[in-house]
């Protein structure tokens, strides 16, 4: 798989920033480790696919990017491209000596020194403090706290725990910067950021729409006849609706305030409940009653016959 982070979520070099989440998103859900246990090539390519979007997501790291200065996975690019080579870099910043014909042997200690340098870690270690590399995680959170919000752990490759607080509304792809998590500063350095990519598992009973959830209600015969309360399962906790008397299947009721919990300038959403008019178990009597009972409708055209 290529390491450039726009062929990874096949994008050209001018995609927008809405083009990147949505290239991330369906790319993700086809993905994700959670929809394909045991897969170890769809766990690397989720792996790839996170990281591509986590570079590309952040505009300041996109633009060092496409400027060379900084590879596919963040890291600061041994020299810049587009130079004259072994030459242009000796004669750059880095203060090497050069002549025409040869080096001392003191130029000749400096450019090995620094040759073995940028093959061990690809980048000069920086003299005196500099911030620790950012790190980018995943973590799969539940519909339930991704529409009211909660914590999440998730584990680090040392072994270590971060609790993650996931706001109310995220929205699967969006990325949680935590400030100083990342990895240790260099000399008395601030601390990198983590990273996490939110992936939200899907639930079986309910479907988002912005900030609004959908969901079908089984409803018997009787209560869909005669009306009645019934109880809806909500992500907040069950909730009682009265049924109007006549319900037909299709029929959507809604309960104002019961879908996404509010949070920033957006009100809470409300949770649209779509009846589905089930017959359940019958007895000799309803039976009976059926198959004496004419419809209005079939009546009418006797009559009229």
């Amino acid at each position: 798989m290529s390491n450039d982070p726009y062929e990874i979520l096949g994008l050209s070099r001018t995609a927008s920033q809405d083009e990147i989440r949505k290239a991330y998103r369906k790319l993700a859900k086809t993905h994700h480790p959670d929809l394909n246990p045991g897969d170890k090539v769809a766990e690397e390519k989720f792996k790839a696919i996170s990281s591509a979007h986590t570079l590309l997501s952040d505009p300041e790291q996109r633009a060092r990017f496409d400027r060379g200065e900084i590879d596919a996975t963040g890291q600061e690019r041994g020299w810049a491209p587009g130079g004259g080579g072994y030459r242009d870099h000796a004669e750059g910043a880095q203060g090497f000596r050069y002549s025409a014909g040869h080096f001392s042997e003191d130029d000749l200690g400096d450019v090995f020194s620094s040759m073995f340098g940028q093959q061990r870690g690809f980048r000069r270690r920086p003299q005196g403090p500099a911030r620790g590399e950012d790190r980018s995680y995943t973590l799969a959170v539940s519909f339930a706290d991704a529409v009211n919000g909660g914590t999440s752990r998730i584990t680090l490759p040392g072994g270590a725990t971060l609790d993650v607080k996931i706001p109310p509304g995220i929205e699967d792809g969006q990325v949680l910067r935590l400030r100083g998590k990342g990895g240790e500063g260099h000399q008395g350095g601030p601390a990198g950021d983590a990273l996490i990519t939110i992936g939200i598992t899907p639930d079986p009973d309910y479907t988002r729409d912005g900030n609004d959830i959908r969901l079908t209600l089984p409803v018997g015969l009787k209560t869909a006849v005669l009306g009645g309360p019934v109880t809806v399962p909500t992500p907040g906790g069950p909730v009682s609706m009265n049924v109007p008397a006549h319900s037909d299947s299709g029929r959507v009721m809604r309960l104002r305030g019961r879908g996404v919990k509010a949070h920033g300038k957006h009100e809470a959403g409300n949770l649209y409940v779509t009846l589905k008019i089930v017959i359940g178990p019958t007895d000799e009597a309803l039976e009976t009653f059926l198959k004496s009972w004419t419809p209005p409708d079939a009546a009418a055209k006797e009559a009229a016959s």
